[in-house]
């Protein structure tokens, strides 16, 4: 197997790919240089491209995949629905039992809502804060990704100079951004308490809600603290600001989300990515006060209007009660469990090499960092150029070696993972190591 080869299929398609798609693509995060690959088919843990080469998948579509490709359950629940309805213009008793599924779960769901993405998820939860407070503003911290949407996109390409002395600038992250989506969002530094807190108390007046990620891949999957959500919390509840959990990929840490994890309810939050079965889902959940914005009761119309064509369409609710049915604690414990061997083997890697390296995550999520900085603040969390074009030469020998991960070696494991696999990755991982140490970032 040999990434990148000019004479591969991949290649080709990519070439034909770009006389239709702008850079040949829909999907930014799949761009790889110089061609992204194409896949054949995939089961369980493994994908098969079209030149035929196998890959141990890490990356599990960015984590939506619990379960890896094909799941057996997933499939037949899917096969079944197909031959009964795709899509229609009417409810379904399958958007029901998703529901009542992911509500009994999770205490703070009183109430859902379905949408198609995490970035339409994150959209109608900012939509239903502002509605239900009658604010405009919403405060998010520095540097996380929140999907594509204007306002969630603020402050996600900030680099440590992006400041006024301790306070993060709003920068736009894509082209056209108007100054006023800037003005309405309070960008806040991950886990510095008194800066947030004085940044909060001086909008406080104009904030609907304080968005929060609880294991955010832009930052290398380091949380905000205890404290410092604590502390946000308390003052939120003081000026009847609403949190918000982002929870589109943090919802793969428990059975009852990243909130169950970590003991704390938030007001209102967002959903993707798993409880879809690896079908396109969002969903919007939160306090039945909170998510009354979307139900006109005797009014002509909802505080928060909100259609869309295929939002709850059986064929998602279907695959996602089938895949999230097959999880119950017990589940999600012993893939916890096999996600804390990971990093720990993946640690003594760079302690075997002697390479000042570290691993960060939780549950089954992880990331390979090639630097030792202690991952708390912003200016430590966020990777340096060299250590970006680095990841870029490592992730290229991982790929050339059979193994697949996310852009910024962010990774996750499913059900479908084994000890074996592990294996082969530490193995994979400390030969690519070893052959690039001249190139490693200095510490």
């Amino acid at each position: 197997m040999e990434y990148p080869n000019p004479d591969s299929k991949s290649a080709q398609l990519y070439s034909r790919a770009r006389q239709v798609l702008p850079d040949g693509n829909s999907r930014t995060t799949i761009a790889l240089k110089p061609y992204p690959i194409y896949i054949d088919r995939a089961a369980g843990a493994e994908v098969i491209d079209v030149d035929g080469n196998r890959y141990l998948d890490f990356n599990n579509n960015y984590t939506s995949l619990l379960h890896g490709h094909c799941f057996e359950p997933v499939r037949l629940a899917v096969q079944q629905q197909l031959t009964r309805a795709t899509a229609c213009s009417f409810t379904t008793e399958a958007e029901i039992e998703l529901a009542e599924l992911l509500c009994g779960r999770v205490d703070s769901f009183e109430r859902i809502r379905f949408c198609n993405s995490g970035s339409e998820a994150v959209m109608n939860m900012l939509k239903a804060a502002r509605a239900f407070t009658g604010r405009p503003k919403v405060a998010k911290i520095e540097g996380l990704y929140h999907g594509s949407y204007d306002f969630a996109e603020v402050s996600l390409k900030n680099r440590p100079e992006d400041r006024d002395g301790a306070v993060p600038r709003s920068t736009a992250y894509s082209v056209g951004t108007p100054e006023s989506v800037l003005n309405e969002v309070i960008a806040l530094p991950i886990n510095e308490i008194e800066p947030s807190l004085e940044l909060v108390e001086r909008h406080a007046a104009s904030l609907a809600c304080i968005m929060i990620d609880l294991m955010p891949q832009t930052m290398g999957l380091v949380s905000p603290s205890p404290e410092y959500l604590q502390a946000l919390a308390d003052l939120a509840r003081r000026h009847d600001i609403l949190i918000a959990f982002d929870e589109v990929i943090s919802f793969r840490l428990g059975y009852g989300g990243g909130q169950g994890m970590i003991g704390m309810q938030p007001d209102i939050s967002s959903l993707g990515k798993i409880i879809g079965g690896g079908f396109p889902v969002g969903a919007i959940a939160g306090r039945s006060d909170v998510m009354a914005v979307f139900d006109p009761g005797k009014q002509p119309s909802a505080r928060l209007p909100h259609g869309g064509t295929f939002n709850g369409n059986p064929i998602t609710m279907v695959a996602g009660k089938a895949a999230m049915g097959a999880m119950d604690p017990e589940r999600f414990d012993a893939l916890n469990s096999l996600g804390g061997q990971l990093r720990e083997r993946l640690q003594a890697v760079f302690e075997k090499l002697r390479l000042p390296g570290q691993v960060t995550g939780g549950g089954s999520l992880f990331a390979i960092r090639c630097h030792d900085r202690p991952g708390r603040h912003f200016p430590d969390i966020v990777m340096r150029e060299e250590e970006m074009a680095f990841s870029t030469t490592l992730r290229d020998y991982l790929i050339s070696h059979g193994i697949w991960m996310g852009a910024n070696l962010i990774g996750c494991l499913s059900t479908a993972s084994t000890e074996a696999h592990i294996d082969t990755l530490c193995g994979v991982l400390t030969d690519g190591l070893d052959r690039h140490r001249d190139a490693y970032p200095a510490s």
